[in-house]
């Protein structure tokens, strides 16, 4: 047996159908590629579990472990290699269903050697860029927009520039400013994380900043907060357009001058964090009605990073949610094995706007209700149905209290502006933002 040439793409080629082994593997071997021919599935996994590949090429139909099987075996090895399947049988349903499970790509039989050679550079490819390393392990995809992303984060994370993270709720923010951070300099260090609308004000000054002992009452003892805590690391602000103003004015002199200034305490500490923020709201219209700081935004935002929706990267779907059926079967102790394929294609074709989170939600649904190993269609229909009319976020709703608080103290001052904002607490210039936020205007209630 050759020894592998590492300079050369790794293929592995999988056909019961010795002639045809025989002949792409010397068309292939033409082509660049070190070839591994074997005559079935369960040979080829021996393979798999021993050795490296960059891409799978094998037969749909085989004796024994089918093609599909052999994917699916595949998916619980290396869930980032890109497989390939031939099949003389073929038909769109096949495609359909195998491309749904996650395949990269179907081709029939006899081979078009031109589609073949198109489809394996797409694949090697793929399967270069999705090979980031151990720093990106928990990100599963092989979305062109969402390996892009990574390829940007990677970059940017081996320089000591601050970076917004901006998509909507679910997308796995925090899980991408994780990932930057054990790319960076810095992994050695912890990576401490914060909602920055999770807290009242005061709370969450005292958890960013600290206190010292006797700051306030119940402050019996001093706190160091969240920038120390970070200190040598990062530091991530989830929901950064969340910031209240004044915390807004604090966090950008701590930037700038390198030291923060623990509540209740006149010394001034050195820092030395990075600053990953993130957020799902528009900052750009923040800043048109000043609720954003302009200057803090041109702070956090050297390099902004926009992760897609998972309606956007439906081909990260199947592989997701067999990874979170793995891991949930697994936490629970059941037999789950995967879903079935008119139950996979309904988590496809959905719309998924919870995102990542919602899909982690549909999940965990199904294996707790789920009597058999393989996930039924009406399970899948009824985890969504009811994820639909998901528990809101703090954020959300916060901003739904606060609508419709803003209405009843409009309605009971009949739109009077300044009455409505002492009885609020608030400045009037305040309260005509807030009005601005949620589209009140007081002449409706006079």
């Amino acid at each position: 047996m050759n020894e592998p040439n590492i300079d050369k793409p790794q293929l592995l080629l999988v056909d019961d159908d010795k002639s045809l082994l025989r002949l792409l593997t010397i068309r292939l071997e033409g082509e660049g590629y070190q070839v591994t021919a074997v005559e079935d599935g369960q040979s080829a996994l021996k393979k798999l579990q021993n050795d490296s590949y960059d891409v799978v090429l094998s037969d749909l139909r085989m004796p024994g472990l089918d093609g599909l099987s052999l994917f699916e075996e595949i998916m619980g090895i290396r869930k980032d290699i890109p497989v390939i399947l031939m099949t003389a049988h073929g038909t769109i349903a096949d495609a359909v269903s195998a491309t749904q499970r996650g395949v990269f790509g179907f081709l029939p039989k006899p081979v078009d050697h031109d589609e073949l050679r198109t489809l394996l550079q797409k694949a090697l490819s793929q399967s270069q860029a999705a090979q980031p390393g151990d720093w990106a392990k928990d990100i599963i995809t092989r979305s062109p927009d969402m390996l892009n992303v990574l390829d940007q984060a990677y970059r940017i994370a081996q320089r000591e520039v601050s970076v917004l993270i901006s998509g909507a709720s679910g997308t796995g923010k925090e899980l991408l400013a994780n990932a930057i951070h054990k790319a960076s300099n810095r992994n050695n260090k912890p990576f401490v994380a914060i909602n920055c609308g999770a807290l009242p004000e005061n709370l969450l000054e005292s958890e960013l900043f600290g206190h010292a002992k006797g700051a306030f009452t119940g402050a019996v003892s001093a706190h160091p907060g969240l920038f120390r805590e970070a200190d040598g690391g990062t530091l991530f602000l989830d929901e950064i357009g969340d910031m209240p103003m004044t915390l807004q004015v604090k966090l950008l002199r701590a930037l700038q001058e390198r030291q923060i200034r623990p509540v209740g305490s006149s010394k001034h500490v050195d820092i030395d964090v990075r600053i990953i923020s993130a957020t799902h709201k528009d900052l750009h219209k923040e800043m048109e009605e000043g609720t954003f700081r302009e200057d803090l935004y041109y702070r956090l935002n050297v390099v902004n990073l926009k992760l897609p929706s998972l309606k956007a990267r439906s081909e990260d779907i199947p592989l997701l949610a067999r990874s979170l059926l793995q891991q949930s079967a697994q936490r629970h102790g059941v037999n789950v094995s995967q879903f079935s394929d008119d139950a996979m294609q309904q988590l496809v074709t959905s719309s998924w706007p919870g995102n990542v989170r919602q899909l982690v939600n549909v999940v965990e649904q199904c294996v707790a209700l789920t009597q058999t190993p393989v996930i039924p269609l009406h399970l899948v229909e009824q985890a969504l149905s009811a994820t639909k009319q998901s528990w809101p976020t703090l954020t959300e709703a916060r901003d739904a209290f606060e609508q419709q608080y803003l209405f009843k103290l409009l309605k009971m001052t009949d739109g009077n502006v300044t009455r409505a904002a002492e009885l609020a607490g608030r400045n009037r210039t305040d309260m005509h933002k807030l009005m601005k936020k949620h589209e009140l205007d007081a002449a409706d209630f006079r």
